[in-house]
């Protein structure tokens, strides 16, 4: 049983990295698609109790929004694994430019959440990946 957790601003390639990943082995549990908490909730809740593993493809910015998925999962007995998914804002906007119409996040979008960003690298369940793409 295993939560693994994705962080970082948009257009950074978590999306990409679970299609090319994780794709086959974990469900995805992704805000964007189920757009709201309550869907994300419920699919959280059958994931836990199904002993399903699964990943957080979310921006989860904050330790607050990250322990949202946590402490659930570990108190299920899951492992947790966390990728930061590390990128220079200038890079994630040119990125989220080459993105269709539909996909792309305002600029706006992907300046505030890199504000927000907070992320403890020395974590020893925390990877570090380059951006893909």
């Amino acid at each position: 049983m295993e939560l693994v957790l994705f962080t970082g601003i948009q257009a950074t390639g978590k999306s990409t990295f679970y299609k090319e990943r994780c794709y086959r082995t974990h469900v995805r549990v992704n805000y964007d698609m189920l757009k709201t908490r309550h869907r994300e909730e419920l699919i959280l809740k059958a994931c836990i109790e199904g002993k399903t593993k699964f990943v957080v493809d979310n921006t989860n910015l904050t330790r607050q929004e990250r322990a949202r998925y946590i402490a659930p999962a570990r108190s299920a007995g899951f492992t947790v694994v966390g990728y930061f998914f590390q990128s220079r804002v200038a890079d994630a906007l040119r990125r989220n430019s080459g993105r269709g119409e539909n996909e792309r996040v305002p600029e706006k979008g992907v300046l505030a959440a890199s504000g927000r960003l907070s992320v403890r690298r020395k974590s020893k369940n925390l990877m570090n990946c380059s951006s893909f793409g």
